[in-house]
């Protein structure tokens, strides 16, 4: 392969890897957008599960309060009745027997009244509990409304997106030989996105490790398109892009970085036909 053509062709796969990488971010955001709708359906549904055990225990504190205050009210008639009839009582066994049941019936309001304030302040924590869960549970849910209401804006804009980019991609792909192209596609299919990276100072972009001395001078030769050993992805070295002339970028400068590491896999150092 010529210069001038391993050149053009890895230019027009950097165009490539430019569409891919934007249909990538789409995609991502096709799976985001539902899995980020969820979670805060998620974090509504824990938090109005948390609200309505308080309003459940208000509801059942205040029933009490109520009973108890009907049962001391209640008391309170019978006493003072019995007091009145009091004083009606002919004989000291029938009067002892009222005065036992008088005291009976104020001990028990007593601690009627006794629990009725302990019922009062777990009224006045449950109310603060409920008042600030109200904050987050108004927050979420009015958060919620909007997000539910722009998801389906938000993903049909995210397809019109992909569809254009899918397109764009195909008129891309004709600037690249077919043997090329089913390389980067098989590469794609099956190693993480990115496809085609830069090597910098003899250092893989994709994975970060040296590529091999050898492989490193024949990529600064510009004349075959290869892989890195490690991760497997097309490498295009970055000089080629930052020099201006192209005859000045295909030839490899008098000393190659030295860098050990894994041996060229075959298929790495094969030229590849247009």
């Amino acid at each position: 392969m010529s210069s001038a053509v391993y050149l053009e062709q890895i230019k027009q796969l950097v165009e490539l890897q430019k569409v891919d990488d934007d249909i990538f971010a789409v995609r991502q955001e096709l799976d985001r957008a539902p899995r980020d709708l969820e979670a805060l359906e998620q974090r509504f549904a824990s938090v109005d599960q948390q609200r309505n055990r308080i309003l459940d225990k208000l509801t059942h504190l205040q029933e009490q309060q109520k009973r108890l205050s009907l049962e001391i009210d209640d008391d309170s008639a019978r006493i003072k009745k019995s007091r009145n009839k009091l004083m009606q009582v002919g004989n000291t066994r029938e009067y002892q027997a009222m005065m036992r049941e008088m005291d009976s019936m104020e001990k028990t309001n007593r601690s009627r009244e006794e629990e009725k304030l302990t019922l009062l302040e777990e009224l006045r924590i449950q109310n603060e509990a409920l008042a600030a869960i109200d904050s987050d549970y108004s927050s979420l849910k009015a958060e919620l409304e909007v997000r539910r209401e722009g998801l389906e804006t938000k993903l049909s804009k995210a397809k019109d997106s992909l569809d254009c980019l899918n397109h764009k991609r195909k008129e891309v792909s004709k600037g690249i030989s077919q043997p090329v192209f089913m390389r980067y596609e098989f590469i794609r299919v099956r190693l993480e996105h990115p496809v085609i990276v830069a090597v910098k100072e003899g250092i893989c972009s994709g994975c970060n490790i040296a590529v091999p001395p050898q492989s490193f001078i024949e990529l600064q030769r510009g004349q075959q398109i290869l892989s890195c050993p490690n991760c497997q992805r097309l490498i295009f070295w970055c000089e080629h892009f930052s020099l201006p002339q192209t005859e000045k970028a295909v030839q490899a400068p008098a000393g190659a970085e030295a860098c050990a590491t894994v041996a060229d896999a075959p298929e790495d150092t094969e030229e590849t036909e247009d």
